[in-house]
């Protein structure tokens, strides 16, 4: 008979605490228990089934398509956004707005944040954050070279510096393009002491913000003069490259793929990427679903915020293979 009267005294505690919103102090208090007997009987409560713990999602969030993603690709974290429309001018600012919430959440004191520059979706995010008033971040750096077509680089610039003032942190710019004209042309950038400073502090971030590009630029980068000629991207094709991040390419199984391009690119590198400890990659579309799944097959990013159609089209793909 003991049993059920534990049973009774567990849903009276889970009562007081769950219906009358009681704290554990005032029900031992008024049951003569002490706190920790009022603890293990509501932890118990929840084994015995007694009380039930239910999530209602709220419209227009997708637990159960960020948990599927988390468990298919091994992310630390995925935030699926609301979006009404499947095409690029709807998905960009979705998002954009959810990832800058997702910044705005996440970001810690003293943080050394990296960024690329040629995303849209980024200029969405960076356009949607509002000022951290609650901290302090050390640095946000420029992670791949800036310099390039002016009527599109000074967004490039924007994107550095204005979350660098939203985290009231210095901002540190790449003075250089993305592309050189050669691998000779590379050198001689990079010799250069605020590139070379630059570069040198890539080491130090603690998180890194990245787009996720196909092999086609996208129309920012195609307007930048950051990219390869057409001849070039056929060669990088015929390689197997699928996709970038940062100007570094990729195959299907999000394989680096090493190529004589490499050698102009001035940035970030992939192995570089992959020790920092946080690197959140912002993208969504049909025509970058693939290359996506391969950036997250490679493990290039540990959280990914995207949409609700990618989100499903990421779900529907065959399952990665074991790389």
């Amino acid at each position: 008979m003991s049993r059920i009267y534990e049973l009774r005294l567990m849903a009276r505690v889970a009562q007081l605490y769950h219906e009358n919103n009681l704290k554990q102090a005032e029900i031992s208090k008024q049951l003569h228990l002490s706190q920790a007997t009022v603890s293990r009987l509501l932890s118990r409560a929840v084994d015995e089934g007694i009380v039930r713990i239910t999530i209602n999602a709220p419209r227009g969030t997708y637990p159960q398509l960020e948990d599927q993603l988390r468990d298919r690709y091994g992310l630390a974290e995925a935030v699926v956004a609301e979006c009404y429309e499947d095409h690029e001018e709807a998905i960009l600012p979705a998002i954009g707005n959810a990832a800058a919430y997702y910044f705005e959440s996440t970001v810690s004191p003293d943080e050394v944040i990296g960024i690329s520059c040629w995303s849209s979706a980024l200029l969405h995010m960076v356009d949607a954050v509002h000022p951290v008033k609650r901290l302090k971040a050390e640095k946000v750096i420029q992670i791949v070279g800036g310099i390039g077509n002016p009527a599109v680089q000074s967004h490039a610039t924007q994107i550095t510096t204005r979350l660098a003032s939203l985290v009231s942190a210095d901002p540190v710019l790449l003075p250089a393009p993305g592309v050189t004209a050669s691998s000779a042309a590379r050198l001689v950038m990079q010799g250069d002491g605020y590139v070379r400073s630059t570069m040198e502090q890539f080491r130090r971030l603690t998180m890194a913000i990245v787009g996720i590009g196909t092999l086609e630029p996208s129309y920012m980068l195609h307007n930048s003069g950051n990219t390869f000629a057409a001849d070039e991207l056929a060669d990088l094709r015929e390689r197997g490259v699928v996709g970038d991040i940062c100007m570094r390419f990729f195959d299907a199984n999000g394989r680096i793929i090493d190529s004589p391009f490499d050698e102009r690119v001035i940035g970030i590198t992939l192995p570089e990427l992959k020790a920092v400890p946080h690197v959140i990659g912002v993208a969504g579309s049909a025509r970058k679903t693939a290359t996506i799944h391969a950036a997250l097959i490679g493990g290039w990013v540990d959280t990914l915020v995207t949409d609700k159609f990618t989100a499903e089209r990421l779900l529907s793909l065959p399952h990665p293979p074991n790389t």
